[in-house]
């Protein structure tokens, strides 16, 4: 618009943030009030403000096709005795404790047993193997990469995986409420005006 309206710079200085960029381009302020007083200035506005808003417009609607994707999974979580989930889960959590102590020189890895683990902390312990080893919801993300409304997704995904957990194992619904609240904030709604979307 600029370059339409006004044409050449009265003047190119350094670019004062960023040397090796292009130089910035400046005009004078007699120049640019009296282009903005041009009916081509109010075309060329009312044209730009019409691409935005189709832009805008578009995006939600991206997003809410994203968002209805991703409620309409079927997130199933196997029914697995308090047992076999207990071992399961101690399993996994030493597992990933391993990893971490090799992956941070700081780190000892110390393996946890069931019959010494604290309720609460096996509770999370079961909560994290179910999420982590027996669903799989990063690969429905992969294809969302970019999309408008993946990170919507990404919160109503995880929202729909604890409450999944939470009815299959009603002991560990509380646990499932306690980290989705500590992960993430409440679910934005279709309303653009409500958050990044």
């Amino acid at each position: 618009m600029v370059a339409k309206l006004l044409g050449s710079p009265d003047k190119t200085v350094r670019n004062p943030h960023f040397r090796g960029a292009s130089p910035s381009r400046l005009y004078a302020v007699s120049r640019v009030a009296a282009a903005e007083a041009t009916d081509a200035f109010a075309a060329l506005a009312t044209a730009a403000a019409q691409r935005a808003a189709n832009s805008r417009a578009a995006a939600q609607r991206r997003r809410r096709a994203v968002l209805a994707e991703v409620e309409g999974l079927d997130i199933r979580v196997p029914r697995l005795s308090p047992d076999c989930l207990t071992r399961r889960a101690v399993a996994h959590r030493n597992h990933r404790d391993a990893q971490r102590a090799c992956r941070y020189g700081d780190h000892a890895a110390a393996p946890a047993r069931p019959d010494a683990a604290e309720p609460g902390a096996l509770r999370r312990w079961q909560v994290n193997y179910l999420r982590h080893a027996l669903t799989d919801y990063d690969a429905v993300l992969d294809g969302l990469h970019g999309s408008a409304g993946r990170a919507d997704a990404e919160c109503l995904l995880r929202r729909r995986v604890y409450e999944a957990i939470g009815t299959a194992y009603p002991h560990l619904a509380a646990e499932c409420r306690r980290q989705l609240n500590e992960r993430q904030p409440p679910l934005l709604t279709g309303d653009s005006s409500a958050g990044p979307g």
